[in-house]
């Protein structure tokens, strides 16, 4: 693992440290967020992405709902 002082000398290093301050990782993070999103955009883990598994799940999430509102729509329609 890296010592405190090592990545304190690995931070320093980047340059704009007067004129951006901490602003001056924001293009790593950026780069590193575009990055990540093409991975999960791109990679297959088996046959699905990561937004395959998140649509499948929304659309689950949806029809859940539906029929839990069709069932208490029957259950104060049977009350009544």
């Amino acid at each position: 693992m890296f010592s405190r002082t090592q990545v304190r000398r690995v931070l320093q290093r980047v340059p704009g440290k007067q004129r951006f301050g901490v602003y001056r990782f924001l293009p790593f993070f950026f780069v590193l967020g575009g990055t990540m999103e093409w991975i999960m955009i791109k990679l297959r883990v088996g046959q699905e992405t990561f937004y395959d598994v998140y649509r499948r799940k929304a659309s689950e999430r949806q029809y859940q709902r539906r029929l839990q509102d069709a069932s208490e729509t029957e259950l104060q329609q049977s009350i009544k």
